[in-house]
């Protein structure tokens, strides 16, 4: 019997020919040298392959240019996350670099989804062929590393720099200024922002296959400082490309601001519009509008940014005169079309009263853009109908929807390589080829074959998390991402991770508190191997890649309403998980693609919430009412679970009972109840799933936002360098 193909090996099988800017060439591997010895400090095995991983990164990112036959429209994605993972396998698919990818760090610039979303949108952005730049800041280090120590977070420091950085360029040639403090004066000449605080910005070209990304470098002030330095060096570096180019028109250029993180870029235009450039207001008002467009990726009130007066007033005083104006014009034109609504113009102003005045953010965004989406279409329901109902009501034509989407390239190609190669290789480039496979379902080949690839990815799975844990799991238990003991039922190895921010304690007591379950479930005799509670630590994009292959069910349980859509889910999906979940951001499309009665839907629905906020929620009554739930939480706050310090979780349970604005009780009988389903044909679900996960690919997404936002046409066809034959 022949011996069973590595991933390497099956992703040598898989081909990738035809992406924009990868195509059949023999450059990187023919022009590959043994290279000079690295002096870092690594041990001898370390840095000699070091050696040729950094040998190998500087020749492929050689190749990773883009030459223009002409001046295309270009579009500009400011984003403060952009979590990248790691380059080398994700550029080199179809290629062995099994010995050399552990040797990258994680580039781990964001905190999680949005820096993520941000990551597979330029992966889509190079494949569909657009002149795309995504700008960010180059942090020197990312999000923290997390360490588990005593079941509590420890915080340590992400030095992904510490090698260097083989796939960036620094430009010095570009350095820009960036202007903080100082005072605004009004001259012969005009307004001048005068005795201001330099700082140079230095940008950094890391390349996308086809297509190239610009990367750049708490306390409130560092924050707003941090949003408003890669705005300022993006924009002059958008004016420079600009001005550089044939086109002359600022209709060729479209600026997607990424949340509203990069809000500023709106008073900054400004301020270059009217300040340096001298056009008049309405000409320059005219350009900003027609150029930005919002995301917005949230629809609870706390995570919408609002800033204080006073910390602007400080540190940018010039832009806080343009909001000022900007609010003035605006409320003008509110009061003209709903005379009398002195309401009204209070929630839609951008400036917050109350006890300290506050800039409204996401309402900057909403006025100085000519397009506002939502990333599921609940979620664009949701804040068309209530968190911007105003804004909507004013402005219609502004507000769409823009569902989220994943690369099929990183999170099908290059992390499950087995399942890749038996469903063929034309999704590629079109995810909604997977519906042929809806023809096989049937097919007690494929059926055989796909859940066999689940549990050879299990098992790796398993090897792994006992080489990294120390913890030995049942490789055929159910694998449940997010019983009485003595029944018959399916083990199950239940998964969670995340990381806390370093100053969240309610974050930090739940991790501490999953742990300690973990602790007492994982050494009880009795459970054995039937259940394993494991808390995966510092999960970040290269765990992700390892983990969504070998899950078996994906827990997407947020209250309905407030997840404004997730890509987690789509790349579970994609992997063969079944969804367990509420009706909550892209769950809803992913139901109504794949079928209700192929996922585990459970809970409240957006309109069971309002009503519910309507007459009140009372976890008591749920507690009083459900005798496992009151023994549940009777054993968290009766220290069950840390017998050393009995009130450990008290503050948990105090949130749980008092004040939880997320209403978890409410849906849990419900939600036992849908573990509690035992179907048929489990697998036949898995391919029915895989095959409906057309709609949810990052290059759809791309492309909607290219032709309904950006005004231009996504393309296949590969542009030549130009050594290349014509």
């Amino acid at each position: 019997m022949s011996k069973p193909l590595t991933d390497q090996e099956k992703r040598k099988q898989i081909s990738v020919r035809g992406l924009a800017g990868v195509g059949e060439r023999d450059g990187p591997q023919d022009q590959l040298q043994p290279p000079p010895p690295l002096h870092s400090g690594q041990g001898p095995q370390r840095g000699h392959q070091a050696d040729y991983y950094f040998a190998l990164a500087n020749t492929v990112r050689d190749h990773l240019q883009h030459y223009y036959e002409k001046d295309p429209k270009r579009v500009y994605y400011l984003s403060l996350e952009f979590y990248m993972g790691r380059t080398l396998q994700n550029t080199m698919l179809g290629l062995d670099m099994e010995e050399l990818q552990d040797i990258e760090e994680d580039a781990g610039l964001g905190n999680g989804g949005l820096g993520r979303l941000a990551a597979c949108f330029l992966d889509s952005m190079a494949s569909l062929g657009l002149a795309a730049y995504g700008y960010g800041i180059r942090y020197e280090f990312g999000i923290f590393n997390q360490k588990i120590v005593n079941g509590w977070q420890v915080e340590e420091a992400d030095d992904w720099l510490r090698y260097g950085n083989p796939w960036e360029k620094a430009r010095p040639e570009y350095m820009r200024p960036v202007h903080f403090y100082g005072r605004v004066e009004n001259t012969t000449e005009g307004i001048q922002w005068v005795d201001t605080q330099v700082v140079l910005a230095l940008p950094y070209d890391t390349p996308v296959p086809g297509y190239r990304n610009n990367v750049f470098f708490e306390g409130k002030e560092l924050r707003l400082k941090q949003e408003y330095f890669v705005v300022a060096a993006t924009l002059q570096d958008i004016i420079r490309r600009f001005k550089s180019s044939k086109f002359g028109s600022t209709e060729f250029v479209a600026i997607q601001l990424n949340d509203t993180h990069p809000a500023l870029a709106i008073p900054e235009l400004m301020r270059i519009l009217l300040d340096l450039e001298k056009l008049p207001w309405e000409k320059s008002w005219d350009i900003v509008v027609r150029t930005c467009a919002y995301t917005n990726h949230t629809v609870l009130p706390e995570a919408l940014e609002r800033w204080p007066i006073d910390l602007f007033q400080n540190l940018l005083p010039r832009h806080l005169q343009l909001i000022y104006e900007i609010n003035r014009r605006h409320l003008e034109r509110v009061a003209e079309l709903y005379p009398g609504d002195s309401d009204r113009m209070r929630r839609m102003s951008l400036i917050e009263e109350g006890d300290q005045k506050k800039i409204n953010m996401a309402h900057l965004c909403i006025v100085g853009s000519h397009a506002v989406n939502g990333v599921a279409r609940i979620h664009s329901e949701i804040i068309r109908d209530t968190v911007f109902k105003d804004f909507y009501e004013m402005d219609p034509e502004k507000f769409q929807n823009k569902t989220n989407g994943i690369t099929p390239r990183r999170w099908l190609v290059m992390s499950n390589p087995g399942l890749a190669e038996r469903i063929g290789d034309d999704y590629i480039r079109d995810l909604d080829q997977l519906k042929n496979l809806l023809k096989f379902v049937d097919d007690d080949s494929l059926i055989r074959d796909i859940a066999k690839i689940k549990q050879e990815n299990k098992m790796k799975f398993a090897a792994h998390l006992q080489e990294h844990y120390k913890v030995k799991i049942n490789p055929d238990s159910m694998f449940d991402v997010h019983k009485e003991p003595n029944k018959a039922w399916t083990p199950r190895t239940i998964m969670i991770g995340g990381k806390a921010a370093p100053g969240y304690h309610t974050a930090k007591m739940i991790i501490r508190l999953i742990t300690a379950i973990g602790d007492i479930v994982n050494s009880d005799p009795v459970v054995g191997d039937r259940m394993k509670v494991i808390f995966l630590e510092n999960y970040r994009v290269t765990l992700a890649e390892k983990i969504i292959p070998a899950a078996d069910l994906s827990e997407q349980i947020s209250t309905a309403g407030t997840e404004a859509s997730g890509t987690g889910n789509m790349k579970f999906m994609l992997n063969g998980a079944l969804t367990i979940g509420t009706m909550d951001g892209a769950n809803v499309e992913m139901a109504e693609e794949a079928g209700e009665e192929n996922l585990f839907i459970f809970g409240m629905r957006v309109k069971d919430v309002a009503a519910m906020d309507q007459k009140g929620y009372d976890a008591k009554s749920y507690y009083n009412r459900i005798p496992e739930l009151k023994q549940a939480m009777d054993q968290i706050s009766g220290g069950f679970f840390s017998p050393g310090q009995p009130d450990l979780f008290k503050d948990i349970v105090n949130m749980l009972m008092n004040h939880d604005r997320f209403k978890v009780f409410a849906d849990y009988e419900d939600y036992i109840a849908c573990q509690d389903k035992d179907p048929k044909g489990w697998t036949k679900m898995v391919i029915r799933n895989i095959g409906s996960c057309g709609k949810f690919s990052s290059d759809r997404t791309i492309s909607e936002y290219a032709r309904e936002i950006w005004g231009m046409e996504p393309s296949l066809e590969k542009i030549p360098a130009p050594d290349d034959p014509r």
